[in-house]
């Protein structure tokens, strides 16, 4: 039974496992009183990317613990969840039947209602714990590993999203990763090379795929390619690689077409605020741009605090509250985890 005081909005728990990170959050009335991270990224570094087998197995074992020490860390007790929210997909398949199946187990055994999120939509959602409501319609920039989407958003707790573009190939989050690596950087590669690329010139021409092609899609797999011939060429020639100039210089390529892409889909669709999200939206550059773009063109721009970028808890229960504060009717309790969940 509920512990929920009369008056009190409901406590809603968020559990996320779609990838590498156990993520534990509560939220209550759009506040986040706490938020739980157990991450199993050392155990991928010397992979140079995440092995989907590890992540479950370190999801199976950091489940409990996770949990309970996001409900130590608010100071509450199981019997106050009065709702689970738990990330459906999509993501790693494993990885999010780990999830799933202990969102189950606490709700039915809570006997709270459960709700299957989508992952991208969360990480819109954590937005509204730092900056309040989200105002309909939105326009969100997602940029992570696995992700590279431009998303129109009437109304997020209703899941009203619809899905402007996407990456054709490679994600902004996965080229960084796969460049880190060509300069002898560890992963994950953006925090590198955000930080190679401030003691670097942004001088070499890498191209800008799909910049000019009409669509709100993006293709990162060329420019990783190109970075990849610019430094062989130099090897093959005898000549040192700038490595500060080579990563501020994929950089620049990288964030200009997601800003400029983004202000577009803002001016199209007569929007005047744009979301930030996912773990690239981090990245230094990417939110000076980003700035320095949306305030030339009058669009208010939303970035949460870097921590809420990534992987977590914390959006899943945000958008978990959203929906149960706006009457959204809960999953069935045989709802499956989809690695391809569509909008």
């Amino acid at each position: 039974m509920s512990g929920r005081r009369a008056g009190d909005a409901p406590l809603v728990l968020g559990i996320e496992t779609s990838c590498d990170e156990t993520g534990v959050g509560l939220v209550r009335g759009g506040v986040l009183l706490a938020d739980t991270l157990a991450s199993s990224v050392d155990e991928h570094a010397r992979y140079g990317g995440v092995i989907p087998e590890i992540a479950a197995r370190a999801h199976l074992e950091a489940m409990v613990p996770t949990v309970d020490r996001a409900l130590s860390q608010a100071g509450l007790r199981h019997r106050d969840v009065d709702a689970v929210a738990v990330t459906a997909g999509p993501g790693l398949a494993g990885a999010l039947l780990v999830g799933v199946a202990a969102a189950k187990a606490y709700a039915l055994a809570l006997g709270v209602p459960l709700h299957g999120v989508h992952h991208l939509a969360a990480h819109v959602a954590v937005d509204t714990l730092e900056h309040g409501p989200l105002p309909g319609p939105s326009i969100a920039l997602l940029v992570s590993g696995g992700h590279s989407s431009l998303l129109l958003v009437p109304d997020l707790a209703r899941g009203e999203v619809n899905s402007l573009g996407a990456t054709v190939d490679d994600a902004a989050g996965e080229a960084y990763d796969k460049v880190a690596r060509l300069l002898g950087m560890p992963f994950p590669g953006g925090p590198p090379i955000d930080r190679a690329a401030r003691d670097g010139s942004p001088t070499i021409p890498f191209p800008r795929a799909k910049a000019a092609d009409g669509t709100f899609d993006f293709s990162f797999s060329g420019l990783k390619t190109a970075v990849a011939r610019w430094v062989e060429a130099r090897g093959r020639a005898g000549e040192p690689v700038p490595v500060a100039d080579v990563a501020a210089s994929f950089q620049e390529a990288v964030v200009d077409v997601l800003t400029a892409k983004s202000v577009a889909a803002c001016r199209a669709h007569g929007v005047d605020t744009l979301v930030v999200g996912g773990g690239v939206a981090a990245n230094s550059r990417l939110r000076a741009l980003a700035e320095a773009r949306c305030e030339a063109a009058g669009i208010t721009l939303r970035v949460p605090r870097p921590g809420l970028c990534t992987d977590n808890g914390a959006m899943v229960a945000a958008l978990g509250s959203l929906q149960v504060e706006a009457g959204v009717p809960p999953s069935p309790l045989d709802i499956p985890a989809s690695s391809t969940l569509p909008f």
